[in-house]
């Protein structure tokens, strides 16, 4: 099958030749042995120079398609094909996306307010002033101006003191705990987890071959009544200043509880503070790190306050653990891109966060009463709120209900998107009535209309529910 050439791409010509008379070998079209159409004939029936079609034989020659001998033709070399399978033509008929009415996703900020003229500007600020050793491998630990930067921001804005050197830079809070999954739990070793949790970092640590020990978290946060020292755990991951999902704050008694356990047990207490800055009444919660930094190992990010795709988190390690860490961080994959390194420091130093949390904090505020003055129109005193007032979602329970996969799937064919306090439970069945509805994303407005899909889904579902159960 003569090629087809198509002079309007910038691909060289000799390029398309070869890409082309490859793809025929390699399905087959031209099988082993076959002698191909001379350079000169070839070149003749698609007009193109002799050199341009020598140039593209030459180049299947060298990686082995074609074999030439002297005094004989040029053919397809032997054991070169690979068969494609063959299908039956079918016409796929593809299923419309659903459109979106009201999406309640928990964990976005709004990204439209991020000020990204001053972060484009930092970012060539970066590239003009980083030296040439800068472009080079900087190790495992992170830039040193923005491991500074964040000791400061920590000092400033949790009131914690942390030297500079037991900060080490993340690709985020995931990457963190995988590292800390290998360095502290190899072979299968336990890991006490609230219950519920985030599903995505339990899933995280199931896949880095953990074994979880759920304990009940209720509104205050994790039971520390209920561990026992019989866990074996080698880590426990937390979530004190503000439960993820729940909301809860957790009260002084179960923090020292917790320390007194880390020191006993002689294990870590892995202190995951995601989103903190967002807390609307009061200053933010002081870390759990605060009592111990040897037992404690805090996990910072910037996904909510700056945006996610950022992927740069930190990690405040005790001195004994972070040789190790250093090590494993070295071949996982060494170190985080340098120029958004850079921006982030100068954007840190300039407190320029500062201003946009504080900015993002009282949206973020009417948002959430927004959501709250909705919930109570709708539902009046069947919906109760959980939690502290802060974050980006909140914990809603509604007397009667029951919220379970079925649900999600019933809302998501009509264009809601919600999830269910059970989708984030490890030990099934003890929050079934909740809901979890994330608006940072969603303006008041927005907030207010889909607060009404969702509760008219509710009471549809709850219909439904009762004309299924059988007459007594």
């Amino acid at each position: 099958m003569l090629p087809i050439i198509d002079r309007t791409l910038q691909e060289p010509i000799c390029r398309q030749l070869y890409r082309q008379i490859r793809t025929q070998i390699l399905d087959g079209t031209l099988r082993q042995g076959e002698a191909l159409v001379s350079t000169r004939q070839v070149a003749s029936d698609l007009g193109v120079s002799r050199s341009t079609v020598v140039e593209a034989y030459d180049m299947l020659l060298s990686e082995g398609f074609l074999e030439s001998r002297q005094g004989s033709q040029t053919v397809v070399a032997q054991g070169v094909a690979i068969y494609a399978t063959r299908e039956k033509a079918t016409t796929r008929i593809e299923k419309p996306r659903r459109k979106i009415d009201a999406d309640f996703t928990t964990g976005r900020p709004d990204l439209d307010q991020f000020p990204r003229a001053q972060w484009i500007r930092l970012l060539h600020q970066a590239v003009q002033d980083l030296q040439p050793d800068d472009y080079g491998y900087s190790g495992p630990r992170g830039y040193a101006p923005l491991r500074a930067e964040i000791a400061s921001w920590l000092s400033h804005s949790r009131g914690i003191a942390v030297d500079a050197e037991d900060v080490f830079i993340t690709a985020g809070a995931t990457q963190a705990l995988r590292i800390l999954a290998d360095l502290l739990c190899a072979n299968r070793g336990r890991v006490v987890m609230e219950d519920p949790c985030h599903k995505g970092l339990y899933d995280t640590l199931t896949a880095c071959n953990c074994e979880i020990v759920p304990i009940p978290a209720d509104d205050h946060g994790l039971r520390t009544d209920l561990l026992t020292g019989q866990e074996h755990a080698r880590m426990v991951y937390i979530t004190p200043s503000h439960q993820f999902p729940l909301g809860g704050i957790l009260p002084a008694a179960r923090r020292a509880a917790l320390i007194r356990y880390a020191r006993e047990q002689e294990i870590y207490l892995v202190e995951d503070d995601y989103d903190s800055e967002f807390r609307f009444s009061g200053a933010p919660i002081s870390p759990l790190y605060a009592l111990d930094p040897q037992r404690v190992i805090y996990i910072g990010t910037f996904s909510k306050t700056v945006f996610p795709a950022l992927r740069i988190g930190f990690v405040l390690l005790p001195k004994e653990l972070q040789s190790r860490w250093s090590y494993l961080r070295t071949h996982h994959d060494v170190q985080n891109p340098m120029f958004e390194q850079a921006a982030l420091a100068e954007f840190l130093r300039s407190r320029a966060l500062d201003r946009h949390v504080r900015a993002m904090r009282n949206r973020y505020a009417k948002r959430r009463q927004a959501l709250v003055g909705a919930l109570h129109e709708e539902f009046g005193e069947s919906c109760t709120i959980c939690g502290d007032a802060a974050g980006l979602h909140l914990a809603a329970s509604f007397a009667g209900m029951r919220f379970d996969a079925s649900f999600q799937r019933f809302c998501l064919e009509r264009g809601v998107v919600v999830s269910t306090m059970e989708s984030h439970c490890i030990t099934k069945g003890q929050h079934e009535d909740q809901l979890l509805l994330g608006y940072g994303h969603l303006t008041p407005e927005e907030i207010i209309s889909s607060v009404h899909l969702l509760a008219a889904h509710i009471r549809e579902q709850k219909s439904q529910t009762v004309d299924d159960c059988p007459a007594t």
